[in-house]
């Protein structure tokens, strides 16, 4: 065994606090969920060991189904409307920085606000009747017919959840894009303009090219986000009505502690961290190679 040098040891006990926590709340949970995804365990009845039964039964249920599809209309939706309001936002935010400070605090505030608090706060905006500040507005404007019951809806219910959810998530996209904006040297543009280039081709060619490092970790973070919200849903439909919003974050806790089937909703759970892993691979990836 090779003797190690004082500065190794010394890395090794600075180091070592945060190995351990990170054995004791990420790595333990994750072994011991993929242990259990292996078990029908129902209440407290004894574990039975029934192998990649649990898998084979998720893919076969509809409910399941269901809510991958739901998932993925959830993430793309969420995901391209937050970014793309932040892009656009930070674009008009980049003409004029200094005077448009408090505009970018004020919206970047919405993403610290936790999920739950957020929530809330839809839920007086969207509750059905005249009790809902949307109807309430439509009323006032003469568009009452428009009214609804905009999460009691099926079919309006996850773009309810989704707008929600979207307004929180804007904060972020809007201050990298606006930084990575804010980094293009003012000399491009106005070469290109004194060249007679249009606004339009001044945005295509220059600002959304060298924008691009903010847009994508935007997106990957936003995407990653998506997959794992679970508190707007809650709070707001608690994956209702007839479980059209429902994803699989959510459907792993109504399996697992509403139904007491602890095996099948930590398998539910395994394709969610494996669905997550595969988002995060291409990051991952440059990421190490550029380490290399």
């Amino acid at each position: 065994m090779p003797r190690q040098t004082p500065e190794a040891l010394a890395a090794l006990i600075l180091v070592s606090p945060v190995l351990i926590l990170f054995s004791l709340t990420v790595a333990y949970p994750v072994i011991e969920t993929f242990r259990l995804s292996f078990y029908d365990i129902q209440g407290l009845s004894r574990p039975r060991w029934v192998g990649w039964g649990n898998f084979t039964e998720l893919f076969g249920d509809p409910d399941f189904r269901n809510a991958s599809i739901t998932t993925v209309i959830w993430t793309l939706s969420s995901t391209a409307i937050s970014v793309g309001i932040g892009f656009l936002l930070a674009l008009l935010c980049s003409q004029a920085p200094r005077a448009t400070y408090p505009f970018r605090v004020a919206f970047f505030a919405t993403y610290g606000i936790a999920e739950a608090v957020s929530a809330y706060i839809w839920l007086g905006v969207l509750r059905s009747g005249d009790a809902g500040l949307l109807n309430a507005i439509l009323g006032l404007v003469g568009l009452e017919h428009l009214a609804n019951p905009w999460l009691g809806d099926t079919g309006t219910a996850i773009w309810g959840v989704v707008a929600a959810y979207s307004w929180t998530q804007v904060g972020l996209p809007l201050m990298l894009c606006f930084a990575s904006m804010q980094s293009i040297p003012k000399s491009l543009t106005e070469a290109a303009f004194i060249d007679g280039a249009g606004p339009f081709s001044i945005m295509r060619f220059i600002v959304l090219p060298l924008s691009m490092p903010g847009l994508r970790v935007s997106v990957f973070i936003n995407l990653l986000a998506s997959l794992r919200a679970f508190d707007m849903i809650f709070v707001l439909t608690s994956g209702g009505p007839i479980r059209s919003t429902e994803t699989i974050g959510y459907f792993m806790y109504r399996e697992s502690v509403t139904q007491f089937k602890l095996g099948y909703g930590a398998a539910s759970t395994m394709i969610l961290l494996g669905t997550v892993v595969i988002v995060s691979l291409p990051a991952i990836l440059k990421r190490t190679r550029g380490i290399g």
